[in-house]
């Protein structure tokens, strides 16, 4: 047995990941000195990116008067003044926050409140849930039941729930037909949810859950147009809740604060995360709308269900103080335009090459799709581990992005995630932009491609 060089468990247990010493603006350092260009803000958390010091002044005050109360007990001011910064004017509906320490946390959440609003208005009956295959929901059980990633739900397969479905993600660039049209395409993704609510039984379903843009599993997949309105459509006909998991694709990132914005529809109940608190804290948060949380209150009166740092004083503070700065500074206005320079780069650096199938994505939320051959879409062998090998190289280089395997049906494709700190420059695209493409031509030159 080999003696370990580290107490942490960290992700891969066979490799010593750098140490990150220090931070400032879209740049980390190592303990080395390697100077690393942050160009996926970790896993699309780092919306300011580092060391704001707005933020940072932020935490420090409220470290000075109160670091932890227990909700079972109090409220704190951080708490209730970002509710009202979230929710004040009930966008979309949504009026109520509820506070947890992440994204698996928030979806949890929101899995439970729609069970549980069922139960108090009289229906318990619902207690299907449908998802979308290559969809991912959280790591937590129910979150993971919920989600579509194939390689991440195998080795947990027997613990999963079966009140969760799946049904063809609206990926058009491996699921729509040839000789169809994206209208055709919408109404065929439409068909099949309405067959899987008569298959399951339309009054026994609790609710539909989506990525209005979807994440890491499939990168930065966009939805046809239409999509969500018929999807919207459905769930009211059958009187089931509308999930949307916003904890990648929200709070900004897409260019609106809600991805669902652009969209046309909005969701009864909304997870948010990452850019929520822009890494600052842990912090995650379920949004709900008066209807769920107002039939709870005239019923059993509370919420069955909790965490120990629920509502946290300083992550609420930090979190307040992030959603504040982009606010001020006008970042989501900054993020239209950077996102639209990245794409126009991205396009003219990939757009034409040999093994890029796709270029995708909205606002700063970008991903580049390799592929064998482009004619056919063929992905490349996983056994060439070629997405590794591209983290590699790029961070060699001095950049960190975000590449995943698994594209298409979890197993087989590869993709590469851009998703930039809202306040990157047009100097700092440029340079992810060139570092990467130099990273993939170097693997795949010496993957013999």
């Amino acid at each position: 047995m080999s003696t370990p060089t580290t107490r942490v468990m960290h992700r891969n247990f066979r490799a010593m990941p750098p140490t990150a010493a220090s931070g400032e603006g879209v740049w980390l350092v190592t303990d080395s000195g390697h100077r690393v260009l942050d160009a996926s803000s970790g896993a699309a958390v780092s919306c300011l990116g580092h060391q704001h010091p707005r933020v940072i002044a932020a935490m420090k005050r409220q470290a000075d008067k109160l670091a932890y109360a227990h909700t079972g007990f109090f409220t704190s001011a951080p708490a209730e003044e970002l509710a009202e910064r979230l929710v004040g004017d009930e966008p979309g509906g949504l009026a109520y926050v509820y506070y947890v320490s992440g994204g698996s946390e928030a979806m949890e959440a929101s899995i439970k409140i729609a069970r549980q609003y069922f139960i108090e208005c009289g229906q318990p009956q619902r207690a299907h849930f449908i998802a979308r295959r290559q969809s991912y929901h959280g790591n937590t059980l129910g979150a993971l039941s919920a989600g579509g990633n194939a390689w991440r739900r195998e080795p947990y397969a027997p613990l999963l729930s079966g009140a969760f479905s799946h049904v063809t993600p609206a990926f058009a660039y491996h699921e729509k037909r040839d000789d169809e049209s994206e209208t055709d395409f919408t109404a065929r993704l439409a068909a099949e949810l309405e067959a899987e609510f008569q298959r399951l039984g339309p009054d026994k379903v609790a609710a539909f859950i989506a990525e209005p843009v979807v994440g890491a599993t499939a990168g930065c997949v966009t939805a046809p147009e239409g999509y969500f309105r018929a999807v919207r459509e459905i769930c009211n006909r059958h009187g089931a809740l509308l999930i949307f998991d916003e904890v990648m694709c929200g709070m900004g990132r897409t260019g609106t604060l809600h991805a669902w914005e652009q969209e046309g529809v909005s969701p009864d109940i909304q997870a948010i995360a990452k850019g929520l608190g822009g890494g600052y804290q842990p912090i995650g948060a379920m949004l709900a709308n008066a209807r769920i949380v107002d039939t709870i209150r005239d019923g059993s009166g509370a919420f069955q269900h909790g965490h120990t740092y629920l509502g946290h004083p300083m992550a609420c503070a930090a979190a307040l103080e992030v959603q504040k700065v982009v606010a001020e500074e006008n970042l989501l206005d900054r993020v239209k335009q950077r996102g639209a320079f990245l794409e126009r780069r991205l396009v003219e650096r990939f757009g034409n090459h040999r093994h890029v199938g796709d270029v995708r994505g909205r606002g700063l939320f970008w991903a580049v799709e390799l592929v064998a051959d482009r004619a056919s879409r063929t992905p490349f062998d996983p056994a060439l581990k070629l997405n590794a090998k591209i983290k590699a190289a790029a961070f060699a280089r001095g950049l960190a992005c975000y590449p995943m395997g698994g594209t298409v049906d979890g197993r087989i494709g590869d993709h590469i995630v851009l998703a930039p700190p809202f306040i990157v420059g047009e100097g700092d695209v440029d340079m992810i932009v060139d570092r990467l493409g130099a990273a993939v031509d170097e693997v795949l030159k010496s993957a013999g491609h």
